[in-house]
């Protein structure tokens, strides 16, 4: 029986280490703009970098009834910009979510987002062997103005 239990301890430990050694999407300088009162809609932003190929598929958010992944392009000297449904995160290849790019939408939010707010997302990606994987992201709302991780900072006048 002692046995048995050794036996049963390392295949668990194995496990783990296993487990352990997936490792996740790693994720960067995550932050969301802040909104005035009564706007219904902003931007999330961040950099992702995957271990393996992989795509993102999905975002959710508890203070938004709608997240959507969206893409900002140029297209007849008009800047668009449009849903889509994944985003693709190529091996060991930093991806940026940014102002005027990639990004994610949350739309219908439930109340004004403060700057400094601790905004909780839900990533889902997926791998090229369909295994989905989630991760749980908090992001801080950043003023208004914010455009990247500079500009969190308040500007200066000379």
């Amino acid at each position: 029986m002692t046995h048995l239990k050794t036996l049963l301890a390392t295949a668990l430990t194995v496990l783990s280490f296993s487990a352990a050694a997936q490792t996740s999407v790693q994720i960067s300088d995550p932050w969301v703009r802040a909104t005035v009162p009564q706007q219904k809609a902003t931007g999330a932003f961040m950099q992702l970098t995957a271990p393996k190929a992989m795509r993102l598929l999905e975002v959710r958010s508890p203070v938004a009834g709608v997240a959507e992944i969206h893409e900002m392009s140029m297209a007849d000297n008009m800047m668009r910009m449009r849903q889509i449904k994944e985003i693709a995160l190529p091996a060991g290849k930093a991806v940026e979510l940014k102002p005027g790019g990639y990004h994610v939408m949350l739309l219908d939010l439930k109340s004004q987002v403060k700057a400094g707010d601790k905004i909780p997302l839900t990533l889902v990606v997926e791998g090229e062997d369909k295994h989905r994987e989630t991760i749980e992201v908090t992001a801080v709302a950043r003023p208004l103005g914010a455009t990247s991780t500079s500009s969190a900072m308040p500007a200066m006048k000379h």
